[in-house]
């Protein structure tokens, strides 16, 4: 009986990478590099939404750079992905181009397609971005993911963590946007 019910589990769990990995997948056709020109065009647009966000003004204003993921993929069943792309904003210029790749297991069922800002609130913390060869979110600068409730009530004098984050634009049937387990890496994109 055991036996059973641990081979419908590992069943299911197989399942559920496939779905998460076909989500992920499906994206973009073989899972094609976005051109910089797309890119660019995405983060403008995602920038100017941003930008019309309530409290989103003292981010901008006090950031020293802003990482914007303008469409990040997740999916799954237990066992899920993401993937997404954008680029470093200092000013209206693009610094590098990322992207951002991330696998979790729990309880989750669904695909989603949302974005991600990433406010770099000083120096710091946007060296150890640059620096690092892929960086796994969690180990580095600490990052504090603000939800609507938290974002209405930021203030030029409540920013005192390296970096901030915000979802935006969250379509689909998952509850949130996971970002532990999750790598940033540099990209050259064509």
């Amino acid at each position: 009986m055991a036996s059973l019910y641990f081979s419908a589990r590992r069943r299911l769990i197989a399942l559920g990478a496939g779905l998460g990995t076909a989500a992920v997948l499906g994206s973009r056709p073989a899972l094609a590099a976005a051109s910089r020109a797309e890119i660019d065009r995405d983060v403008q647009a995602a920038i100017t939404h941003l930008r019309g966000m309530e409290n989103a003004a003292p981010l901008f204003q006090h950031a020293h750079a802003v990482l914007v993921f303008p469409h990040i993929i997740a999916g799954g069943l237990i066992v899920g992905g993401q993937f997404g792309e954008g680029a470093l904003m200092r000013g209206a210029t693009a610094q590098a181009y990322y992207n951002i790749v991330g696998a979790s297991l729990g309880l989750l069922a669904g695909v989603q397609s949302s974005g991600l800002a990433m406010f770099f609130m000083n120096e710091a913390s946007l060296v150890a971005l640059m620096h690092a060869d892929g960086w796994e979110i969690g180990s580095g600068p600490a990052v504090t993911f603000l939800d609507r409730g938290v974002q209405a009530n930021v203030t030029s004098s409540t920013l005192r963590e390296p970096v901030y984050a915000i979802s935006f634009s969250q379509q689909g049937l998952m509850a949130a946007l996971a970002l532990n387990g999750t790598k940033i890496t540099r990209i050259t994109p064509p």
